[in-house]
């Protein structure tokens, strides 16, 4: 093959519309999200692809993902009216960012239980704020820059995917009923971080290695913004999870607003 061909290399891609994720599946997962006004607003694709992967080309994989004809007439977002559809928009151009991805336990949250953030049960402390009578210091520290507490995750750690999990289901969707103990939140993003990520052990020093590149991705089409959503809300997301090796990619997505008050309302998969 000549070099230029070489240059010309697209990726195509398939839809495993058989692989099964086990926070869909678990009961208690799914009773948390409708809780948290999520379920029925989020969901999991997986698809597989035929060309290497290399992070340093990560707008090129992410620009032939969203304009493969079987990725848009498969990959599910919420439309206009609320209800699921097929993306079937013409993407013109993408942003990509890549999200550090290094954590492979919730040490992290730790510190949470020795800055009044949170009784030793795990309780989480309410706070004072003008305009919700139902603040609390987590909620506090995770989006109220100039508090006390915020610092005490670092900037760095803010980045980590498994951080911004841990802060979308604490905020969750627009009719959130928040949880007064922290721990249905950690045993959520730690299920679904599990679910998302492949990982090796290291044959020298034994250690186990993520080797999931994961990348917050967005897409335009002629009019705009169209991908997860036509408008930019923090809570609306969506997570490429690229296994190099086993060459899959799975599709974390969600979409802010009024979740489903049933599980049975909804297939989460949507694949």
């Amino acid at each position: 093959m000549a070099a230029g061909d070489l240059l010309e290399q697209k990726f195509s891609f398939n839809l495993l519309s058989c692989k099964t994720f086990s926070f869909i599946q678990d009961r208690n997962t799914t009773e948390r999200l409708m809780k948290w006004s999520m379920l029925g607003r989020i969901t999991a694709q997986a698809f597989n692809f035929d060309q290497p992967f290399h992070t340093y080309k990560k707008h090129e994989f992410v620009s032939d993902f969203f304009k493969d004809p079987l990725v848009v007439s498969n990959l599910k977002v919420i439309g206009a009216t609320g209800s699921w559809e097929p993306l079937e928009r013409k993407v013109t151009n993408v942003t990509v960012e890549t999200v550090p991805c290094t954590k492979i336990s919730v040490d992290m949250f730790d510190p949470l239980y020795s800055r009044g953030i949170l009784r030793p049960t795990g309780h989480i402390i309410k706070c004072f704020h003008d305009y919700d009578a139902n603040f609390d210091e987590l909620r506090k520290m995770l989006m109220i820059e100039d508090s006390e507490n915020y610092e005490i995750i670092s900037q760095e750690e803010r980045q980590e995917f498994l951080f911004r999990l841990f802060k979308h289901f604490c905020l969750g969707g627009e009719l959130c009923q928040y949880e007064d103990v922290v721990t249905h939140y950690i045993e959520t993003t730690r299920l679904i971080y599990k679910d998302m990520l492949s990982v090796q052990k290291d044959p020298e020093t034994k250690e186990i290695r993520i080797v999931s590149t994961v990348l917050k991705v967005t897409a335009y089409d002629d009019s705009g913004l169209c991908y997860p959503s036509e408008k930019e809300v923090e809570q609306t997301f969506a997570y490429l999870i690229v296994d190099p090796f086993k060459r899959n990619v799975y599709v974390l997505y969600h979409s802010y607003g009024v979740g489903v008050f049933t599980a049975t309302d909804t297939d989460m998969t949507h694949t």
